[in-house]
Order: C-alpha cells, then structure tokens, then sequence
C-alpha cells in the first residue's frame, strides 16, 4: 500500500514538474534567441551594438542561431530586436487646398495605401515614414493638381490619381516606404459664397428645365387635343352628310308600299301629338259635333225645371 502511493505521489510530481517545466524550458529558450516566430507580413530585423546583423521575413518557426551564428546567443542582451509590421495600410487626406485654371479655391480628398517594402531602410533612413509620406503626397497633391481647370478635376480623376503617385513613389521608397494606390475620392468647392452662387444657379437651371418641360408637354397636348377635335369634327361632319341619304333610302323603301307609309306617318303624327303636349278632344261618331261642343260648353245656361204645384184647402 506504501508503495502504490508512493508511485503515484511521484508519478504526480513528475507530471507537475514537466507541466512546468516545458513552459520554462521554452521561455528560456525564445530568452536566448534558440527559436522565434514570425507571423504574416512580418520582419525581424536583429541589431547587435547598433549595427544591422540579420533579418528574417518568411512566417513560420526559425532558429537564429542558423543565420546568425553565435551572435543570435547575446542579440536580446547586447542589442535589439525589431518586429516590423509590413502589412497594408491605407490612410486618406481631407481637403488639400488648391487652385484651379480659373482661380477656384478648391479641396481635394486623396486616399492612398502604402506598405513596407524595406524593413531596414523603414527603420533607420527616416525617423516618421509614415508621416513624410504623408507630406509628400500631400505636397504632391497640391503640386501636381493646382492650375488644372476645373472641367478636368470635376470629371477625370483618374489622370490626377496617376499623377500623384507618380510624382510620390520614387521618394518614397527610398524609406522603405512604398506607396501602394492612389485615388482622388472627392473634389470640392472651398469657398461657401460660390457653393451658394452655385447653388442658386443650379436650382434657377432646374426651374427653367422644369418650365420647359411642363410647357413642352402642355403644347403637346394641345396639339393632340385640336388632332383629335379635328379628326372628330370631320367624322361628325361626314356623319351629318350621310344621314339626310340613309332617312331617304329608307323612305324610300318605305313609300313603296302603301300601307306601311300610312301606318308610318300615322305613328309618327300621333308621336308628334303626344310629345307636344297639346290638348286632344275625342268625338264620338254617334252624335253630331255641334251638340258634343254645346254640351262641353260651361258658359252655357242649364233649364231650370219648374217648381211643384201647391196643394188646394179645399181638398
């Protein structure tokens, strides 16, 4: 029993010791520069006693010692060690001040990448790369792009890109800087009186379209409106010459025979009657007209029946 627990107390200690020990070995080890590891876009340049002894660029898992001999021993004691970050970065300048042909104060918006070409040169040939950069291309903007008209810095902004990281790249990469794209992203009025003035102009421009349009489209209609009277008068024109020839063809047809033309006209004497409004008097054939109209007369006196006799005292 002693001895099991004896054998398992010292398998747990061993286990202990190399659970610390491996940390501590390895950070012994990365300490006296045995092994490094670099990451994506990465550089480290080794200085020993201020001079540049080795850098190493590609990612993974390296052992200095294979490159730098001895020196990689003493390199994080005697010198320094600089991780560099060579990844791309972008960076945008707001409203660089500059003239057109025309005298126009404008601002021009310029972004533009850059990226680390030089680990070394990016170290030590200039104190702030990354600001000189952006002086420069800042300079660069205003003078490459000053004196243009301004017809070609509203419309083509490809040329003034290409213009400015020509003028920037052979600079820059004396630094270990590289400019990467360049693009003019927006170009604008500086002065608040002629954005107004422009504005106005716009909005007076817009009103005229505006008008003209409206107008335009008024005649248009106008002018479809008279077609269609025209073309509708004519037809009702024609209509009225054709009718009179119709209702005499179908007279026509109809005088052929007697009887249909009498009971025609008929009808279309009584529709008349009726339609008029007039008073109708019906006589009847038993009787004479003059004693019909005698007895319709209300102006005419009525006789009057004589009174009844009166009875006798006698009886």
């Amino acid at each position: 029993m002693n001895s099991l627990t004896e054998l398992g107390i010292g398998f747990l200690i061993g286990m202990f010791g190399m659970t610390l020990g491996v940390p501590l070995l390895l950070g012994f080890a990365k300490l006296f520069g045995l092994y490094v590891t670099i990451r994506e876009r990465e550089c480290l340049v080794f200085v020993l006693f201020g001079k540049v002894i080795g850098s190493i660029e590609d990612p993974g898992l390296h052992f200095p010692v294979t490159q730098l001999g001895w020196r990689a021993f003493i390199v994080r004691f005697f010198g320094k060690v600089h991780r560099v970050d060579m990844r791309l970065d972008q960076s945008y300048l707001r409203s660089q001040a500059v003239n057109s042909e025309e005298g126009a104060p404008m601002g021009i918006g310029v972004w533009y990448e850059m990226y680390v070409s030089d680990p070394v040169a990016y170290l030590f040939r200039n104190t702030d790369p990354r600001g000189s950069l952006g002086a420069n291309v800042s300079n660069a903007a205003v003078r490459c792009l000053s004196n243009l008209p301004l017809e070609a810095m509203m419309i083509d902004r490809h040329r003034m890109s290409l213009t400015v990281r020509n003028d920037v790249s052979p600079k820059s990469q004396e630094w270990g800087y590289r400019l990467g794209s360049v693009y003019i992203r927006k170009v604008h009025f500086r002065d608040v009186g002629m954005i107004r003035q422009i504005e106005e102009k716009v909005v007076n421009r817009l009103r005229q379209v505006t008008s003209a349009i409206k107008q335009d489209g008024a005649n248009q209609v106008n002018v479809i409106t008279s077609t269609a009277e025209r073309q509708a008068a004519v037809a009702f024109a024609q209509a009225r010459a054709l009718r009179p020839r119709i209702v005499g063809e179908a007279l026509r047809e109809i005088g052929r025979d007697p009887e249909i033309a009498n009971a025609l006209f008929q009808m279309l004497e009584t529709q008349g009657l009726l339609e008029g409004g007039t008073e109708i008097v019906l006589v009847p054939e038993s009787r004479s007209l003059q004693a019909d109209l005698l007895a319709a007369d209300p102006m005419r006196p009525r006789p009057v029946a004589p009174p009844p006799p009166m009875p006798s005292a006698m009886g």
